[in-house]
């Protein structure tokens, strides 16, 4: 399911000096999202990583999974101006930005994921839309998100992305709670 049950996979704050800092994305190495989000939260960051279960099939079992919604990448909070010394936490291999400086996330994008992850409906990464129509949820948990309205066989999912990773993240919703 959607829900969260790996503390790794969460979001919490460990400085009240952080507060009203803009979260930023830093990419690290392949299938090492958790273990890097422990060091930086060790450290003192916020670190949010949104994660989906997986079911992995091996010849002997099935077992769910916890992994990263955006696989390669999590999101932290900080003052951007010692953004610097991210760089120097284990398996970090740059933070996202344009070159000469960190890039925020836009704090909409990161409320709408944090949304999902804790409303615990199945989300699950997507690829980013470009085409579809752009809907608000009007009811329920996810009130107020908007996002492209995509139809996949006979289910409706809202995807809501991340611009500046270019990824996005699925899920399903009731055709009732939308707004055109």
């Amino acid at each position: 399911m959607g829900f969260l049950t790996n503390p790794l996979c969460s979001m919490e704050q460990y400085s009240p000096d952080i507060v009203g800092s803009e979260w930023l994305a830093v990419q690290v190495w392949g299938s090492r999202e958790h273990i890097t989000a422990k060091h930086l939260r060790l450290r003192g960051y916020e670190v949010f990583l949104p994660c989906y279960h997986d079911r992995r099939r091996w010849s002997d079992r099935v077992k769910v999974v916890d992994r990263a919604l955006f696989p390669g990448y999590l999101f932290y909070r900080f003052d951007a101006n010692f953004a610097c010394k991210v760089m120097t936490v284990p398996g970090v291999i740059c933070i996202v930005g344009d070159g000469s400086a960190p890039l925020p996330i836009p704090a909409h994008e990161i409320d709408a994921i944090q949304r999902i992850i804790n409303t615990h409906y199945a989300a699950e990464p997507w690829p980013v839309a470009h085409m579809g129509q752009k809907v608000r949820i009007e009811s329920g948990p996810l009130r107020g998100i908007e996002g492209l309205l995509l139809r996949t066989t006979n289910r409706q999912r809202l995807v809501v992305s991340v611009s500046l990773l270019q990824r996005s993240v699925a899920v399903e919703i009731d055709s009732a709670s939308i707004a055109l």
